[in-house]
């Protein structure tokens, strides 16, 4: 299989179901988005010593493919077919979990922090905003063009990232710069 298909030499891709549109389609963009948010969380993982967070960012990112996946298929075709790209309540119910898990071990908010820190908390603080981004454009695309779970999704996980970053600056021995 060739990298390069030639298909979208002409500015236009093509949709789960087939349908070309503008690669400044809103849906190509929030699922752009996305893709983006999955390549900072890669480069979160390879700058983390701790294998406990890069197990979870190994575990968003695969649900940000198939997030991305259901964003690309606005006639839900998709999902009842392919198991793996499944994104629900459980999900969101992990994430929440895992900001639990994080958020006891971490002094409480008095003050909105600056972003930066250790290599891997800088950079978790940036895949936060560019997770912030991607919510954004899914909103944009309006209601019913994709689950409510995933707009869910997004949103908790731009707090997972938060706090996964407040926890990376404790464990680099960084201390985080109050606003």
């Amino acid at each position: 299989m060739k990298i390069y298909t030639r298909t979208g030499d002409s500015g236009e891709t093509a949709l789960f179901d087939g349908t070309r549109v503008s690669k400044a389609h809103r849906r190509v963009a929030a699922y752009g988005e996305v893709d983006e948010l999955n390549a900072w969380l890669g480069l979160v993982a390879a700058l983390t010593p701790d294998d406990a967070a890069k197990g979870r960012l190994v575990h968003i990112q695969r649900d940000l493919f198939a997030l991305g996946s259901r964003l690309a298929d606005p006639a839900h075709r998709i999902a009842a077919r392919v198991t793996k790209v499944g994104i629900g309540a459980d999900d969101v119910a992990r994430l929440e979990g895992w900001i639990d898990d994080l958020d006891a071990a971490l002094p409480p908010l008095r003050r909105f922090i600056l972003a930066g820190g250790s290599p891997a908390g800088a950079a978790l603080h940036v895949a936060r905003t560019v997770c912030r981004r991607a919510e954004r454009a899914m909103a944009d695309l309006g209601e019913g063009a994709f689950e409510q779970e995933l707009l869910q999704y997004v949103n908790r996980l731009s707090d997972l990232l938060f706090t996964m970053a407040r926890a990376a600056n404790r464990d680099a021995g960084v201390p985080e710069i109050e606003w």
